[in-house]
């Protein structure tokens, strides 16, 4: 049988063909199985199989023909016993399993683009050529991530709980209103915005847009994680972190802020606040939140701008060097006196 040179689908292959045969790879089988047979299989619900799939992102549109395979089957049941062992109700139920569906779908996409970029880049394709060159490697790239997904998930689960055990081991539970009204973690949060971020990237490229992107994205994520911080998200051309200590917070934004002597530098300017935060989603929230945002769009380029109190909280470190900035009306906050922080001098 003759194949295509560039995608290595056979020859006379229909889209509908190859689409078949790559979502059966992918799989691990062919899709076999009903909604009726699954809800026969597995003992759940057809309101809980077709929540499960729609929280994932995946309707369920077609009731009656045969779209589910042996491991959607096995992976409802031990969704199902999940569910019955931890007593999980339906608000946990829908975050753990939205949760999956949210980060699956980016990473997925993200993985794709990735390998199109790569082949675009190494044969000189155009994107579409780079995309039907991409189909047939897509398998192989899904057996050896999906191993690394979970790899990875461990990992970040290990440090997560070691984080918090560190944290609230010593602590009694407590039942004291005015603590259960506060939002519970106290951290450093921040963000690091890419200083005239349209001016700078008009009229590039879908290729150069790309690069430009992920150059910043990359430092950051180094940046943050080196200083021993972590990226909350990317948001267009901004990047939020955060840190659990003041000083952690104000060694990541210095290291976020300091300029590059490179010939593709990007500027960016910072704010954090030493605060509380509430933590739901894979996202922080609370007004301390909104405070960082609004402080970093006051700052110079490669500058840090910080509120009074996270200053007042730095004050007594030899490190830093602080200085009043005029004061600033904030809508929906107030007036804030925002302070610079840099590094001291140590010079002789």
């Amino acid at each position: 049988m003759t194949s295509d040179t560039t995608t290595g689908t056979p020859a006379g292959a229909t889209p509908d063909d190859t689409a078949a045969r790559l979502d059966e790879a992918i799989l691990g089988g062919p899709r076999r199985y009903t909604l009726a047979e699954l809800v026969a299989g597995t003992g759940l619900s057809r309101e809980f199989i077709e929540n499960y799939w729609r929280w994932l992102g995946l309707p369920v549109t077609h009731p009656t023909e045969t779209l589910f395979t042996d491991a959607d089957m096995q992976a409802l049941r031990e969704v199902g016993d999940l569910v019955t062992d931890e007593q999980l109700d339906e608000q946990a139920q829908m975050t753990f399993i939205r949760s999956l569906g949210h980060t699956t779908d980016r990473l997925a996409l993200w993985h794709v683009e990735a390998l199109v970029e790569l082949i675009q880049r190494r044969h000189g394709l155009d994107d579409a050529s780079a995309r039907l060159a991409a189909l047939d490697r897509v398998p192989d790239l899904a057996d050896k991530m999906s191993r690394q997904l979970e790899h990875a998930w461990r990992l970040q689960l290990a440090a997560l709980t070691g984080r918090l055990a560190t944290e609230f081991g010593g602590i009694r539970a407590t039942s004291d209103a005015a603590a259960v009204d506060q939002l519970p973690l106290r951290r450093a949060v921040g963000f690091a915005d890419i200083v005239s971020f349209t001016k700078r990237t008009a009229g590039l490229g879908s290729q150069e847009l790309a690069e430009f992107v992920q150059v910043f994205e990359s430092r950051a994520r180094d940046v943050i994680t080196e200083a021993g911080g972590r990226v909350v998200k990317t948001i267009g051309d901004a990047v939020l972190f955060v840190a659990d200590d003041v000083t952690t917070g104000a060694e990541v934004a210095l290291g976020l802020a300091a300029p590059h002597t490179t010939e593709d530098e990007i500027p960016v300017r910072v704010g954090f606040v030493w605060g509380r935060v509430l933590s739901r989603f894979g996202d922080v929230f609370g007004p301390d939140v909104n405070l960082a945002s609004r402080i970093t769009e006051l700052a110079e380029p490669t500058s840090v701008l910080v509120d009074p109190p996270t200053a007042r909280l730095l004050a007594s470190s030899s490190r830093y060097a602080l200085t009043a900035q005029e004061p600033q009306e904030l809508q929906g906050i107030g007036e804030v006196t925002p302070v610079r922080l840099q590094r001291a001098y140590t010079g002789a």
